[in-house]
């Protein structure tokens, strides 16, 4: 009930999550939904108490992002960046090293660290050329640091690439049964903006052979090539 109801009405959410809480604390899935509704709701104090249950319970670093992101919250982006350089990045998926990875950077801004916090998303995974699902809240957050530090011709264009994948990624989920989706071109652009997007789909038989050749890759990504003119929390 609480992931059907977080995007439209986070507070109900929370509720709910607070009630399966009270019948079975000690379920790590649900303490980490009470975090998650709590984060969305701005209780970030009980976001990360909840976060840090979840990680004793379960061992997991996958919501490492968040704790950093919550820490950031209370006002603690020492702390946060402390939390974000405890965990070795190589043992994370993908998608939570790219959400560790805009959290830091965060984090670097909050200090006042705009050189830094560039730094910070300067990671393989910021391909401006590809889009996959953590693409554009990577670009948006590499734009908006770029703002930060005056370069705005580079801001723009990043903000534009983020535009573009998202257009991408939504033209690709049109195609949401199948579990490798590729993009071959997206800088048809026409003169009010819009994107032609052609199309292709690796059928599901062949996605062994691409985990085998690529296993850090995420299994749904997109081709995102653009042309030449061309993202706290």
């Amino acid at each position: 009930m609480a992931a059907r109801l977080i995007d439209d009405d986070p507070e109900l959410a929370h509720q709910h999550a607070l009630a399966a809480s009270r019948s079975a604390g000690r379920v790590g899935v649900v303490r980490e939904t009470v975090a998650i509704t709590a984060y969305a709701v701005g209780d970030f104090a009980l976001a990360l108490r909840e976060l840090r249950t979840h990680r004793r319970i379960t061992g997991s670093d996958e919501q490492l992002p968040l704790i950093v992101d919550s820490e950031r919250g209370v006002g603690r982006p020492d702390r946060a960046l402390e939390e974000g350089r405890a965990v070795d990045r190589s043992t994370l998926s993908v998608p939570v090293r790219v959400q560790l990875a805009i959290a830091m950077s965060g984090a670097r801004l909050d200090l006042g660290q705009t050189d830094r916090a560039l730094q910070e998303l300067e990671i393989p995974e910021a391909d401006p050329d590809r889009a996959f699902e953590w693409s554009p809240a990577l670009f948006a957050a590499r734009a908006a640091v770029l703002e930060e530090l005056g370069r705005d011709e580079e801001a723009a264009e990043w903000d534009r690439r983020a535009r573009i994948a998202a257009e991408a990624l939504d033209a690709a989920a049109g195609v949401a049964d199948r579990e490798v989706i590729v993009v071959e071109e997206i800088d048809l652009i026409d003169d009010e903006g819009g994107v032609d997007v052609a199309s292709g789909v690796i059928p599901s038989a062949d996605v062994d052979e691409i985990d085998g050749a690529d296993a850090g890759q995420d299994t749904a990504g997109a081709d995102a090539s653009t042309s030449e003119e061309g993202d706290p929390r």
